[in-house]
């Protein structure tokens, strides 16, 4: 018996749920209602639950149990979301492959992963399954949706085999989704995700955020990543999701228009792109939207504002990473409050359940309006690095998950990310975070996106650089914007020096891809450019 009591049974008895109960309960609940569609597939819950159990049957039949791996490489489709799906009912650990990424992120997961089934769409990446099955002995099948030179083509057998009974077969403390981090600051690293973790932010993500009644969920994003769980409490309320694959913007606000879809997730660079499209939104009718949520990178508080003003009070914020996704805070609709300007620069409250401290160097709590580092415990919180040990020393030091994103609480407990603490800028002894200059260059009316670095400096160590993308038709030179952000905040702020550009890199999660902005000034220096 524990220390607490509490026998192996109890502990067995309390240990919560599993995402794969969560599926097989929405199949069993919701059978006839539209569950899913992808512009060529249609399918009620009772058809989702047909194609899981499909799966099921093919997984097996490559001896997949329990505690094996799947990985998928995809473009949003529905075989995808069921493939995904059967592994967590069969208690598979499941890596998610962002479509955007490189052949050598991709082949370094699978191996690092230890991967046992790579499942890739045939017209995409048939060519990519196959360059990483040459690279990486250990992986045992490669499968395709579609035909794939060196693959087996899943979608035949598909139709072909009958759908297993869908009966749970994990565990609280498995691990359901093995995901990499965006790899922004170095080599990815695999967090192990356990069901207990997504169960929680599942049912934080339902009970916190102002969903619509009868919920039609538009996943324009990839549904590898932060789309995709949040199909979870969609599924749970018995909604309907529509993937599309990738945001064309007039394909985007046709699907919204045609099938008034009524909730959304889209990266603040997206959103900015149906803000400056006034002419998609004359042609097509966007009422239906009744939450766009937003996430993955900062917004700035201008263009949010300007959004509010086009589609009204439906924003909805999170803020979460990798080792505790989606909702370690939120911005619900009634925290975008337009008479409170300051406070659309928020990630909103720490969400229930979830315990959100900002620590010094020291692990001491700071003061309110004071930076300091956001830390975070509780059920939605990793179970650590996958093979790192080095890493959780550093990263869960002192019973917390240090996220390594420096904010500011004001007095009603909202808080502000000011940056990340690796992107900080050194400039003649001050301080200063990138999104700080970014908000600013932002809030003029000739900016449709910014981003900021530092560049080595003989005088002041960094120098303060702006990359500026104009709206179209907008005119501004960089003495303007220098003198514009010195306005705002002060000489240091001012960038010395500003480039004027066409686009932002972005990475496959849409954050500002900071590491390759800074790649041609710091080649051979010291920092270097993780």
């Amino acid at each position: 018996m524990s220390s607490t009591g509490a026998t192996p049974e109890l502990h067995q008895l309390h240990s919560g749920g599993t995402i794969g109960s969560l599926i097989v309960n929405a199949v069993a609940r919701f059978g006839d209602r539209p569950a899913l569609a992808d512009g060529r597939v249609h399918w009620s819950y009772r058809d989702f639950g047909d194609a899981v159990g499909r799966f099921i049957t093919l997984f097996r039949a490559l001896g997949l149990t329990k505690g094996s791996a799947l990985s998928i490489l995809s473009s949003n489709r529905a075989e995808s979301w069921a493939a995904i799906c059967a592994a967590l009912v069969m208690g598979v650990r499941y890596t998610p492959l962002h479509p955007m990424a490189a052949e050598d992120d991709h082949a370094f997961i699978i191996e690092d992963a230890e991967i046992d089934v790579l499942i890739v769409e045939g017209a995409k990446f048939g060519d990519r399954g196959g360059a990483i099955r040459a690279r990486v002995p250990g992986l045992k099948h490669l499968l395709s949706f579609g035909p794939a030179d060196g693959a087996r083509d899943l979608l035949p057998d598909l139709a072909a085999v009958a759908p297993a009974p869908l009966v749970d077969e994990g565990s609280a403390d498995d691990i359901a989704f093995l995901a990499y981090t965006g790899g922004t600051t170095g080599r990815s690293k695999g967090v192990m995700l356990p069901h207990r973790a997504l169960v929680t932010m599942t049912l934080l993500l339902f009970s916190d955020w102002d969903w619509p009644q009868d919920i039609r969920f538009l996943a324009a994003t990839p549904i590898s990543h932060a789309a995709g769980v949040t199909l979870f409490p969609v599924m749970m309320r018995g909604g309907y999701t529509r993937l599309v694959q990738g945001f064309e913007p007039e394909v985007y606000c046709r699907v919204v228009a045609e099938e008034k879809m009524n909730a959304t997730l889209l990266v603040p660079t997206l959103i900015y792109a149906l803000i400056d499209h006034a002419d998609l939104r004359a042609r097509y009718d966007l009422s239906s939207l009744d939450m766009i949520i937003y996430g993955a990178a900062p917004m700035s508080p201008d263009r949010l504002l300007e959004g509010m003003k086009i589609f009204g009070k439906v924003f909805v914020q999170l803020y979460g990473q990798t080792e505790a996704p989606q909702v370690i805070t939120s911005m619900r609709k009634i925290d975008h409050d337009v008479t409170k300007p300051g406070r659309l620069a928020s990630c909103g409250r720490p969400s229930p359940f979830v315990d959100v401290k900002l620590l010094d160097s020291e692990m001491r709590e700071v003061a309110v309006g004071k930076p300091g580092e956001i830390c975070v415990r509780g059920p939605l919180v990793m179970d650590g690095y996958w093979k790192r040990p080095d890493a959780n020393a550093e990263t869960l030091k002192g019973g917390w998950l240090h996220t390594g994103d420096v904010a500011v609480k004001d007095a009603e407990g909202y808080f502000y990310i000011v940056d990340r603490t690796k992107d900080m800028i050194i400039s003649g002894g001050f301080n200063i975070y990138p999104r700080e200059v970014e908000d600013a260059l932002m809030a003029h009316p000739a900016v449709a996106s910014a981003a900021v670095i530092g560049i080595p400096d003989d005088k002041w160590g960094e120098a303060v650089k702006g990359f500026v993308v104009l709206k179209s038709g907008a005119k501004a030179d960089a003495a303007e914007l220098q003198a514009y952000v010195k306005d705002k905040r002060g000489a240091p702020w001012s960038p010395k020096t500003i480039d004027f550009v066409t686009t932002i890199p972005v990475t496959g999660l849409g954050k500002i891809d900071r590491k390759a902005l800074r790649a041609p000034y710091w080649e051979g220096r010291k920092r270097g450019v993780a």
